[in-house]
């Protein structure tokens, strides 16, 4: 019979190769802030290719938590991105138009799309950071 956290349904080969192969793929995501962004679509090729190995298992949640984490950023960074570009060509029509008007709004929903990619930033790097220590210490993440 399985224990609560699915211990038993693993063998201890299993569940090392799988506890190795998440430090594998939060490492990735830690490296690809340095790759600009090269690196962030293969952790997450990697979580889909082995997440089910890991089911009913507490290593479960690492692939969930990494997958999540991912597309959730994927979402917030592009609807940061969209009202920059938004704002930007709000811009533009303000210099042909010589409108200060649109031209402080273009400015202003910038820094919106601009400080949601930063927080996208900052909540991704958060969640690596969480979900990576909750794995050294071999529990699951929420």
């Amino acid at each position: 019979m399985a224990s609560k956290e699915g211990h038993s349904l693993l063998t201890d080969q299993q569940r090392r190769s799988l506890v190795a192969y998440n430090h594998l793929t939060y490492l990735l995501y830690v490296i690809s802030y340095f790759t600009a962004g090269i690196l962030w679509i293969l952790p997450i090729v990697m979580n889909y290719a082995k997440r089910r190995e890991a089911d009913g298992t507490w290593l479960a949640t690492h692939f969930d938590w990494q997958i999540k984490t991912f597309w959730y950023s994927i979402v917030f960074f592009f609807i940061g991105a969209m009202i920059m570009i938004f704002a930007l060509g709000g811009l533009g029509v303000s210099v042909l138009a010589d409108s200060g008007n649109i031209a402080i709004g273009s400015v202003l929903f910038t820094g919106l799309g601009i400080m949601i990619m930063f927080f996208t930033f900052i909540w991704h790097l958060y969640r690596i950071v969480r979900g990576w220590i909750a794995l050294t210490d071999n529990r699951p993440v929420p």
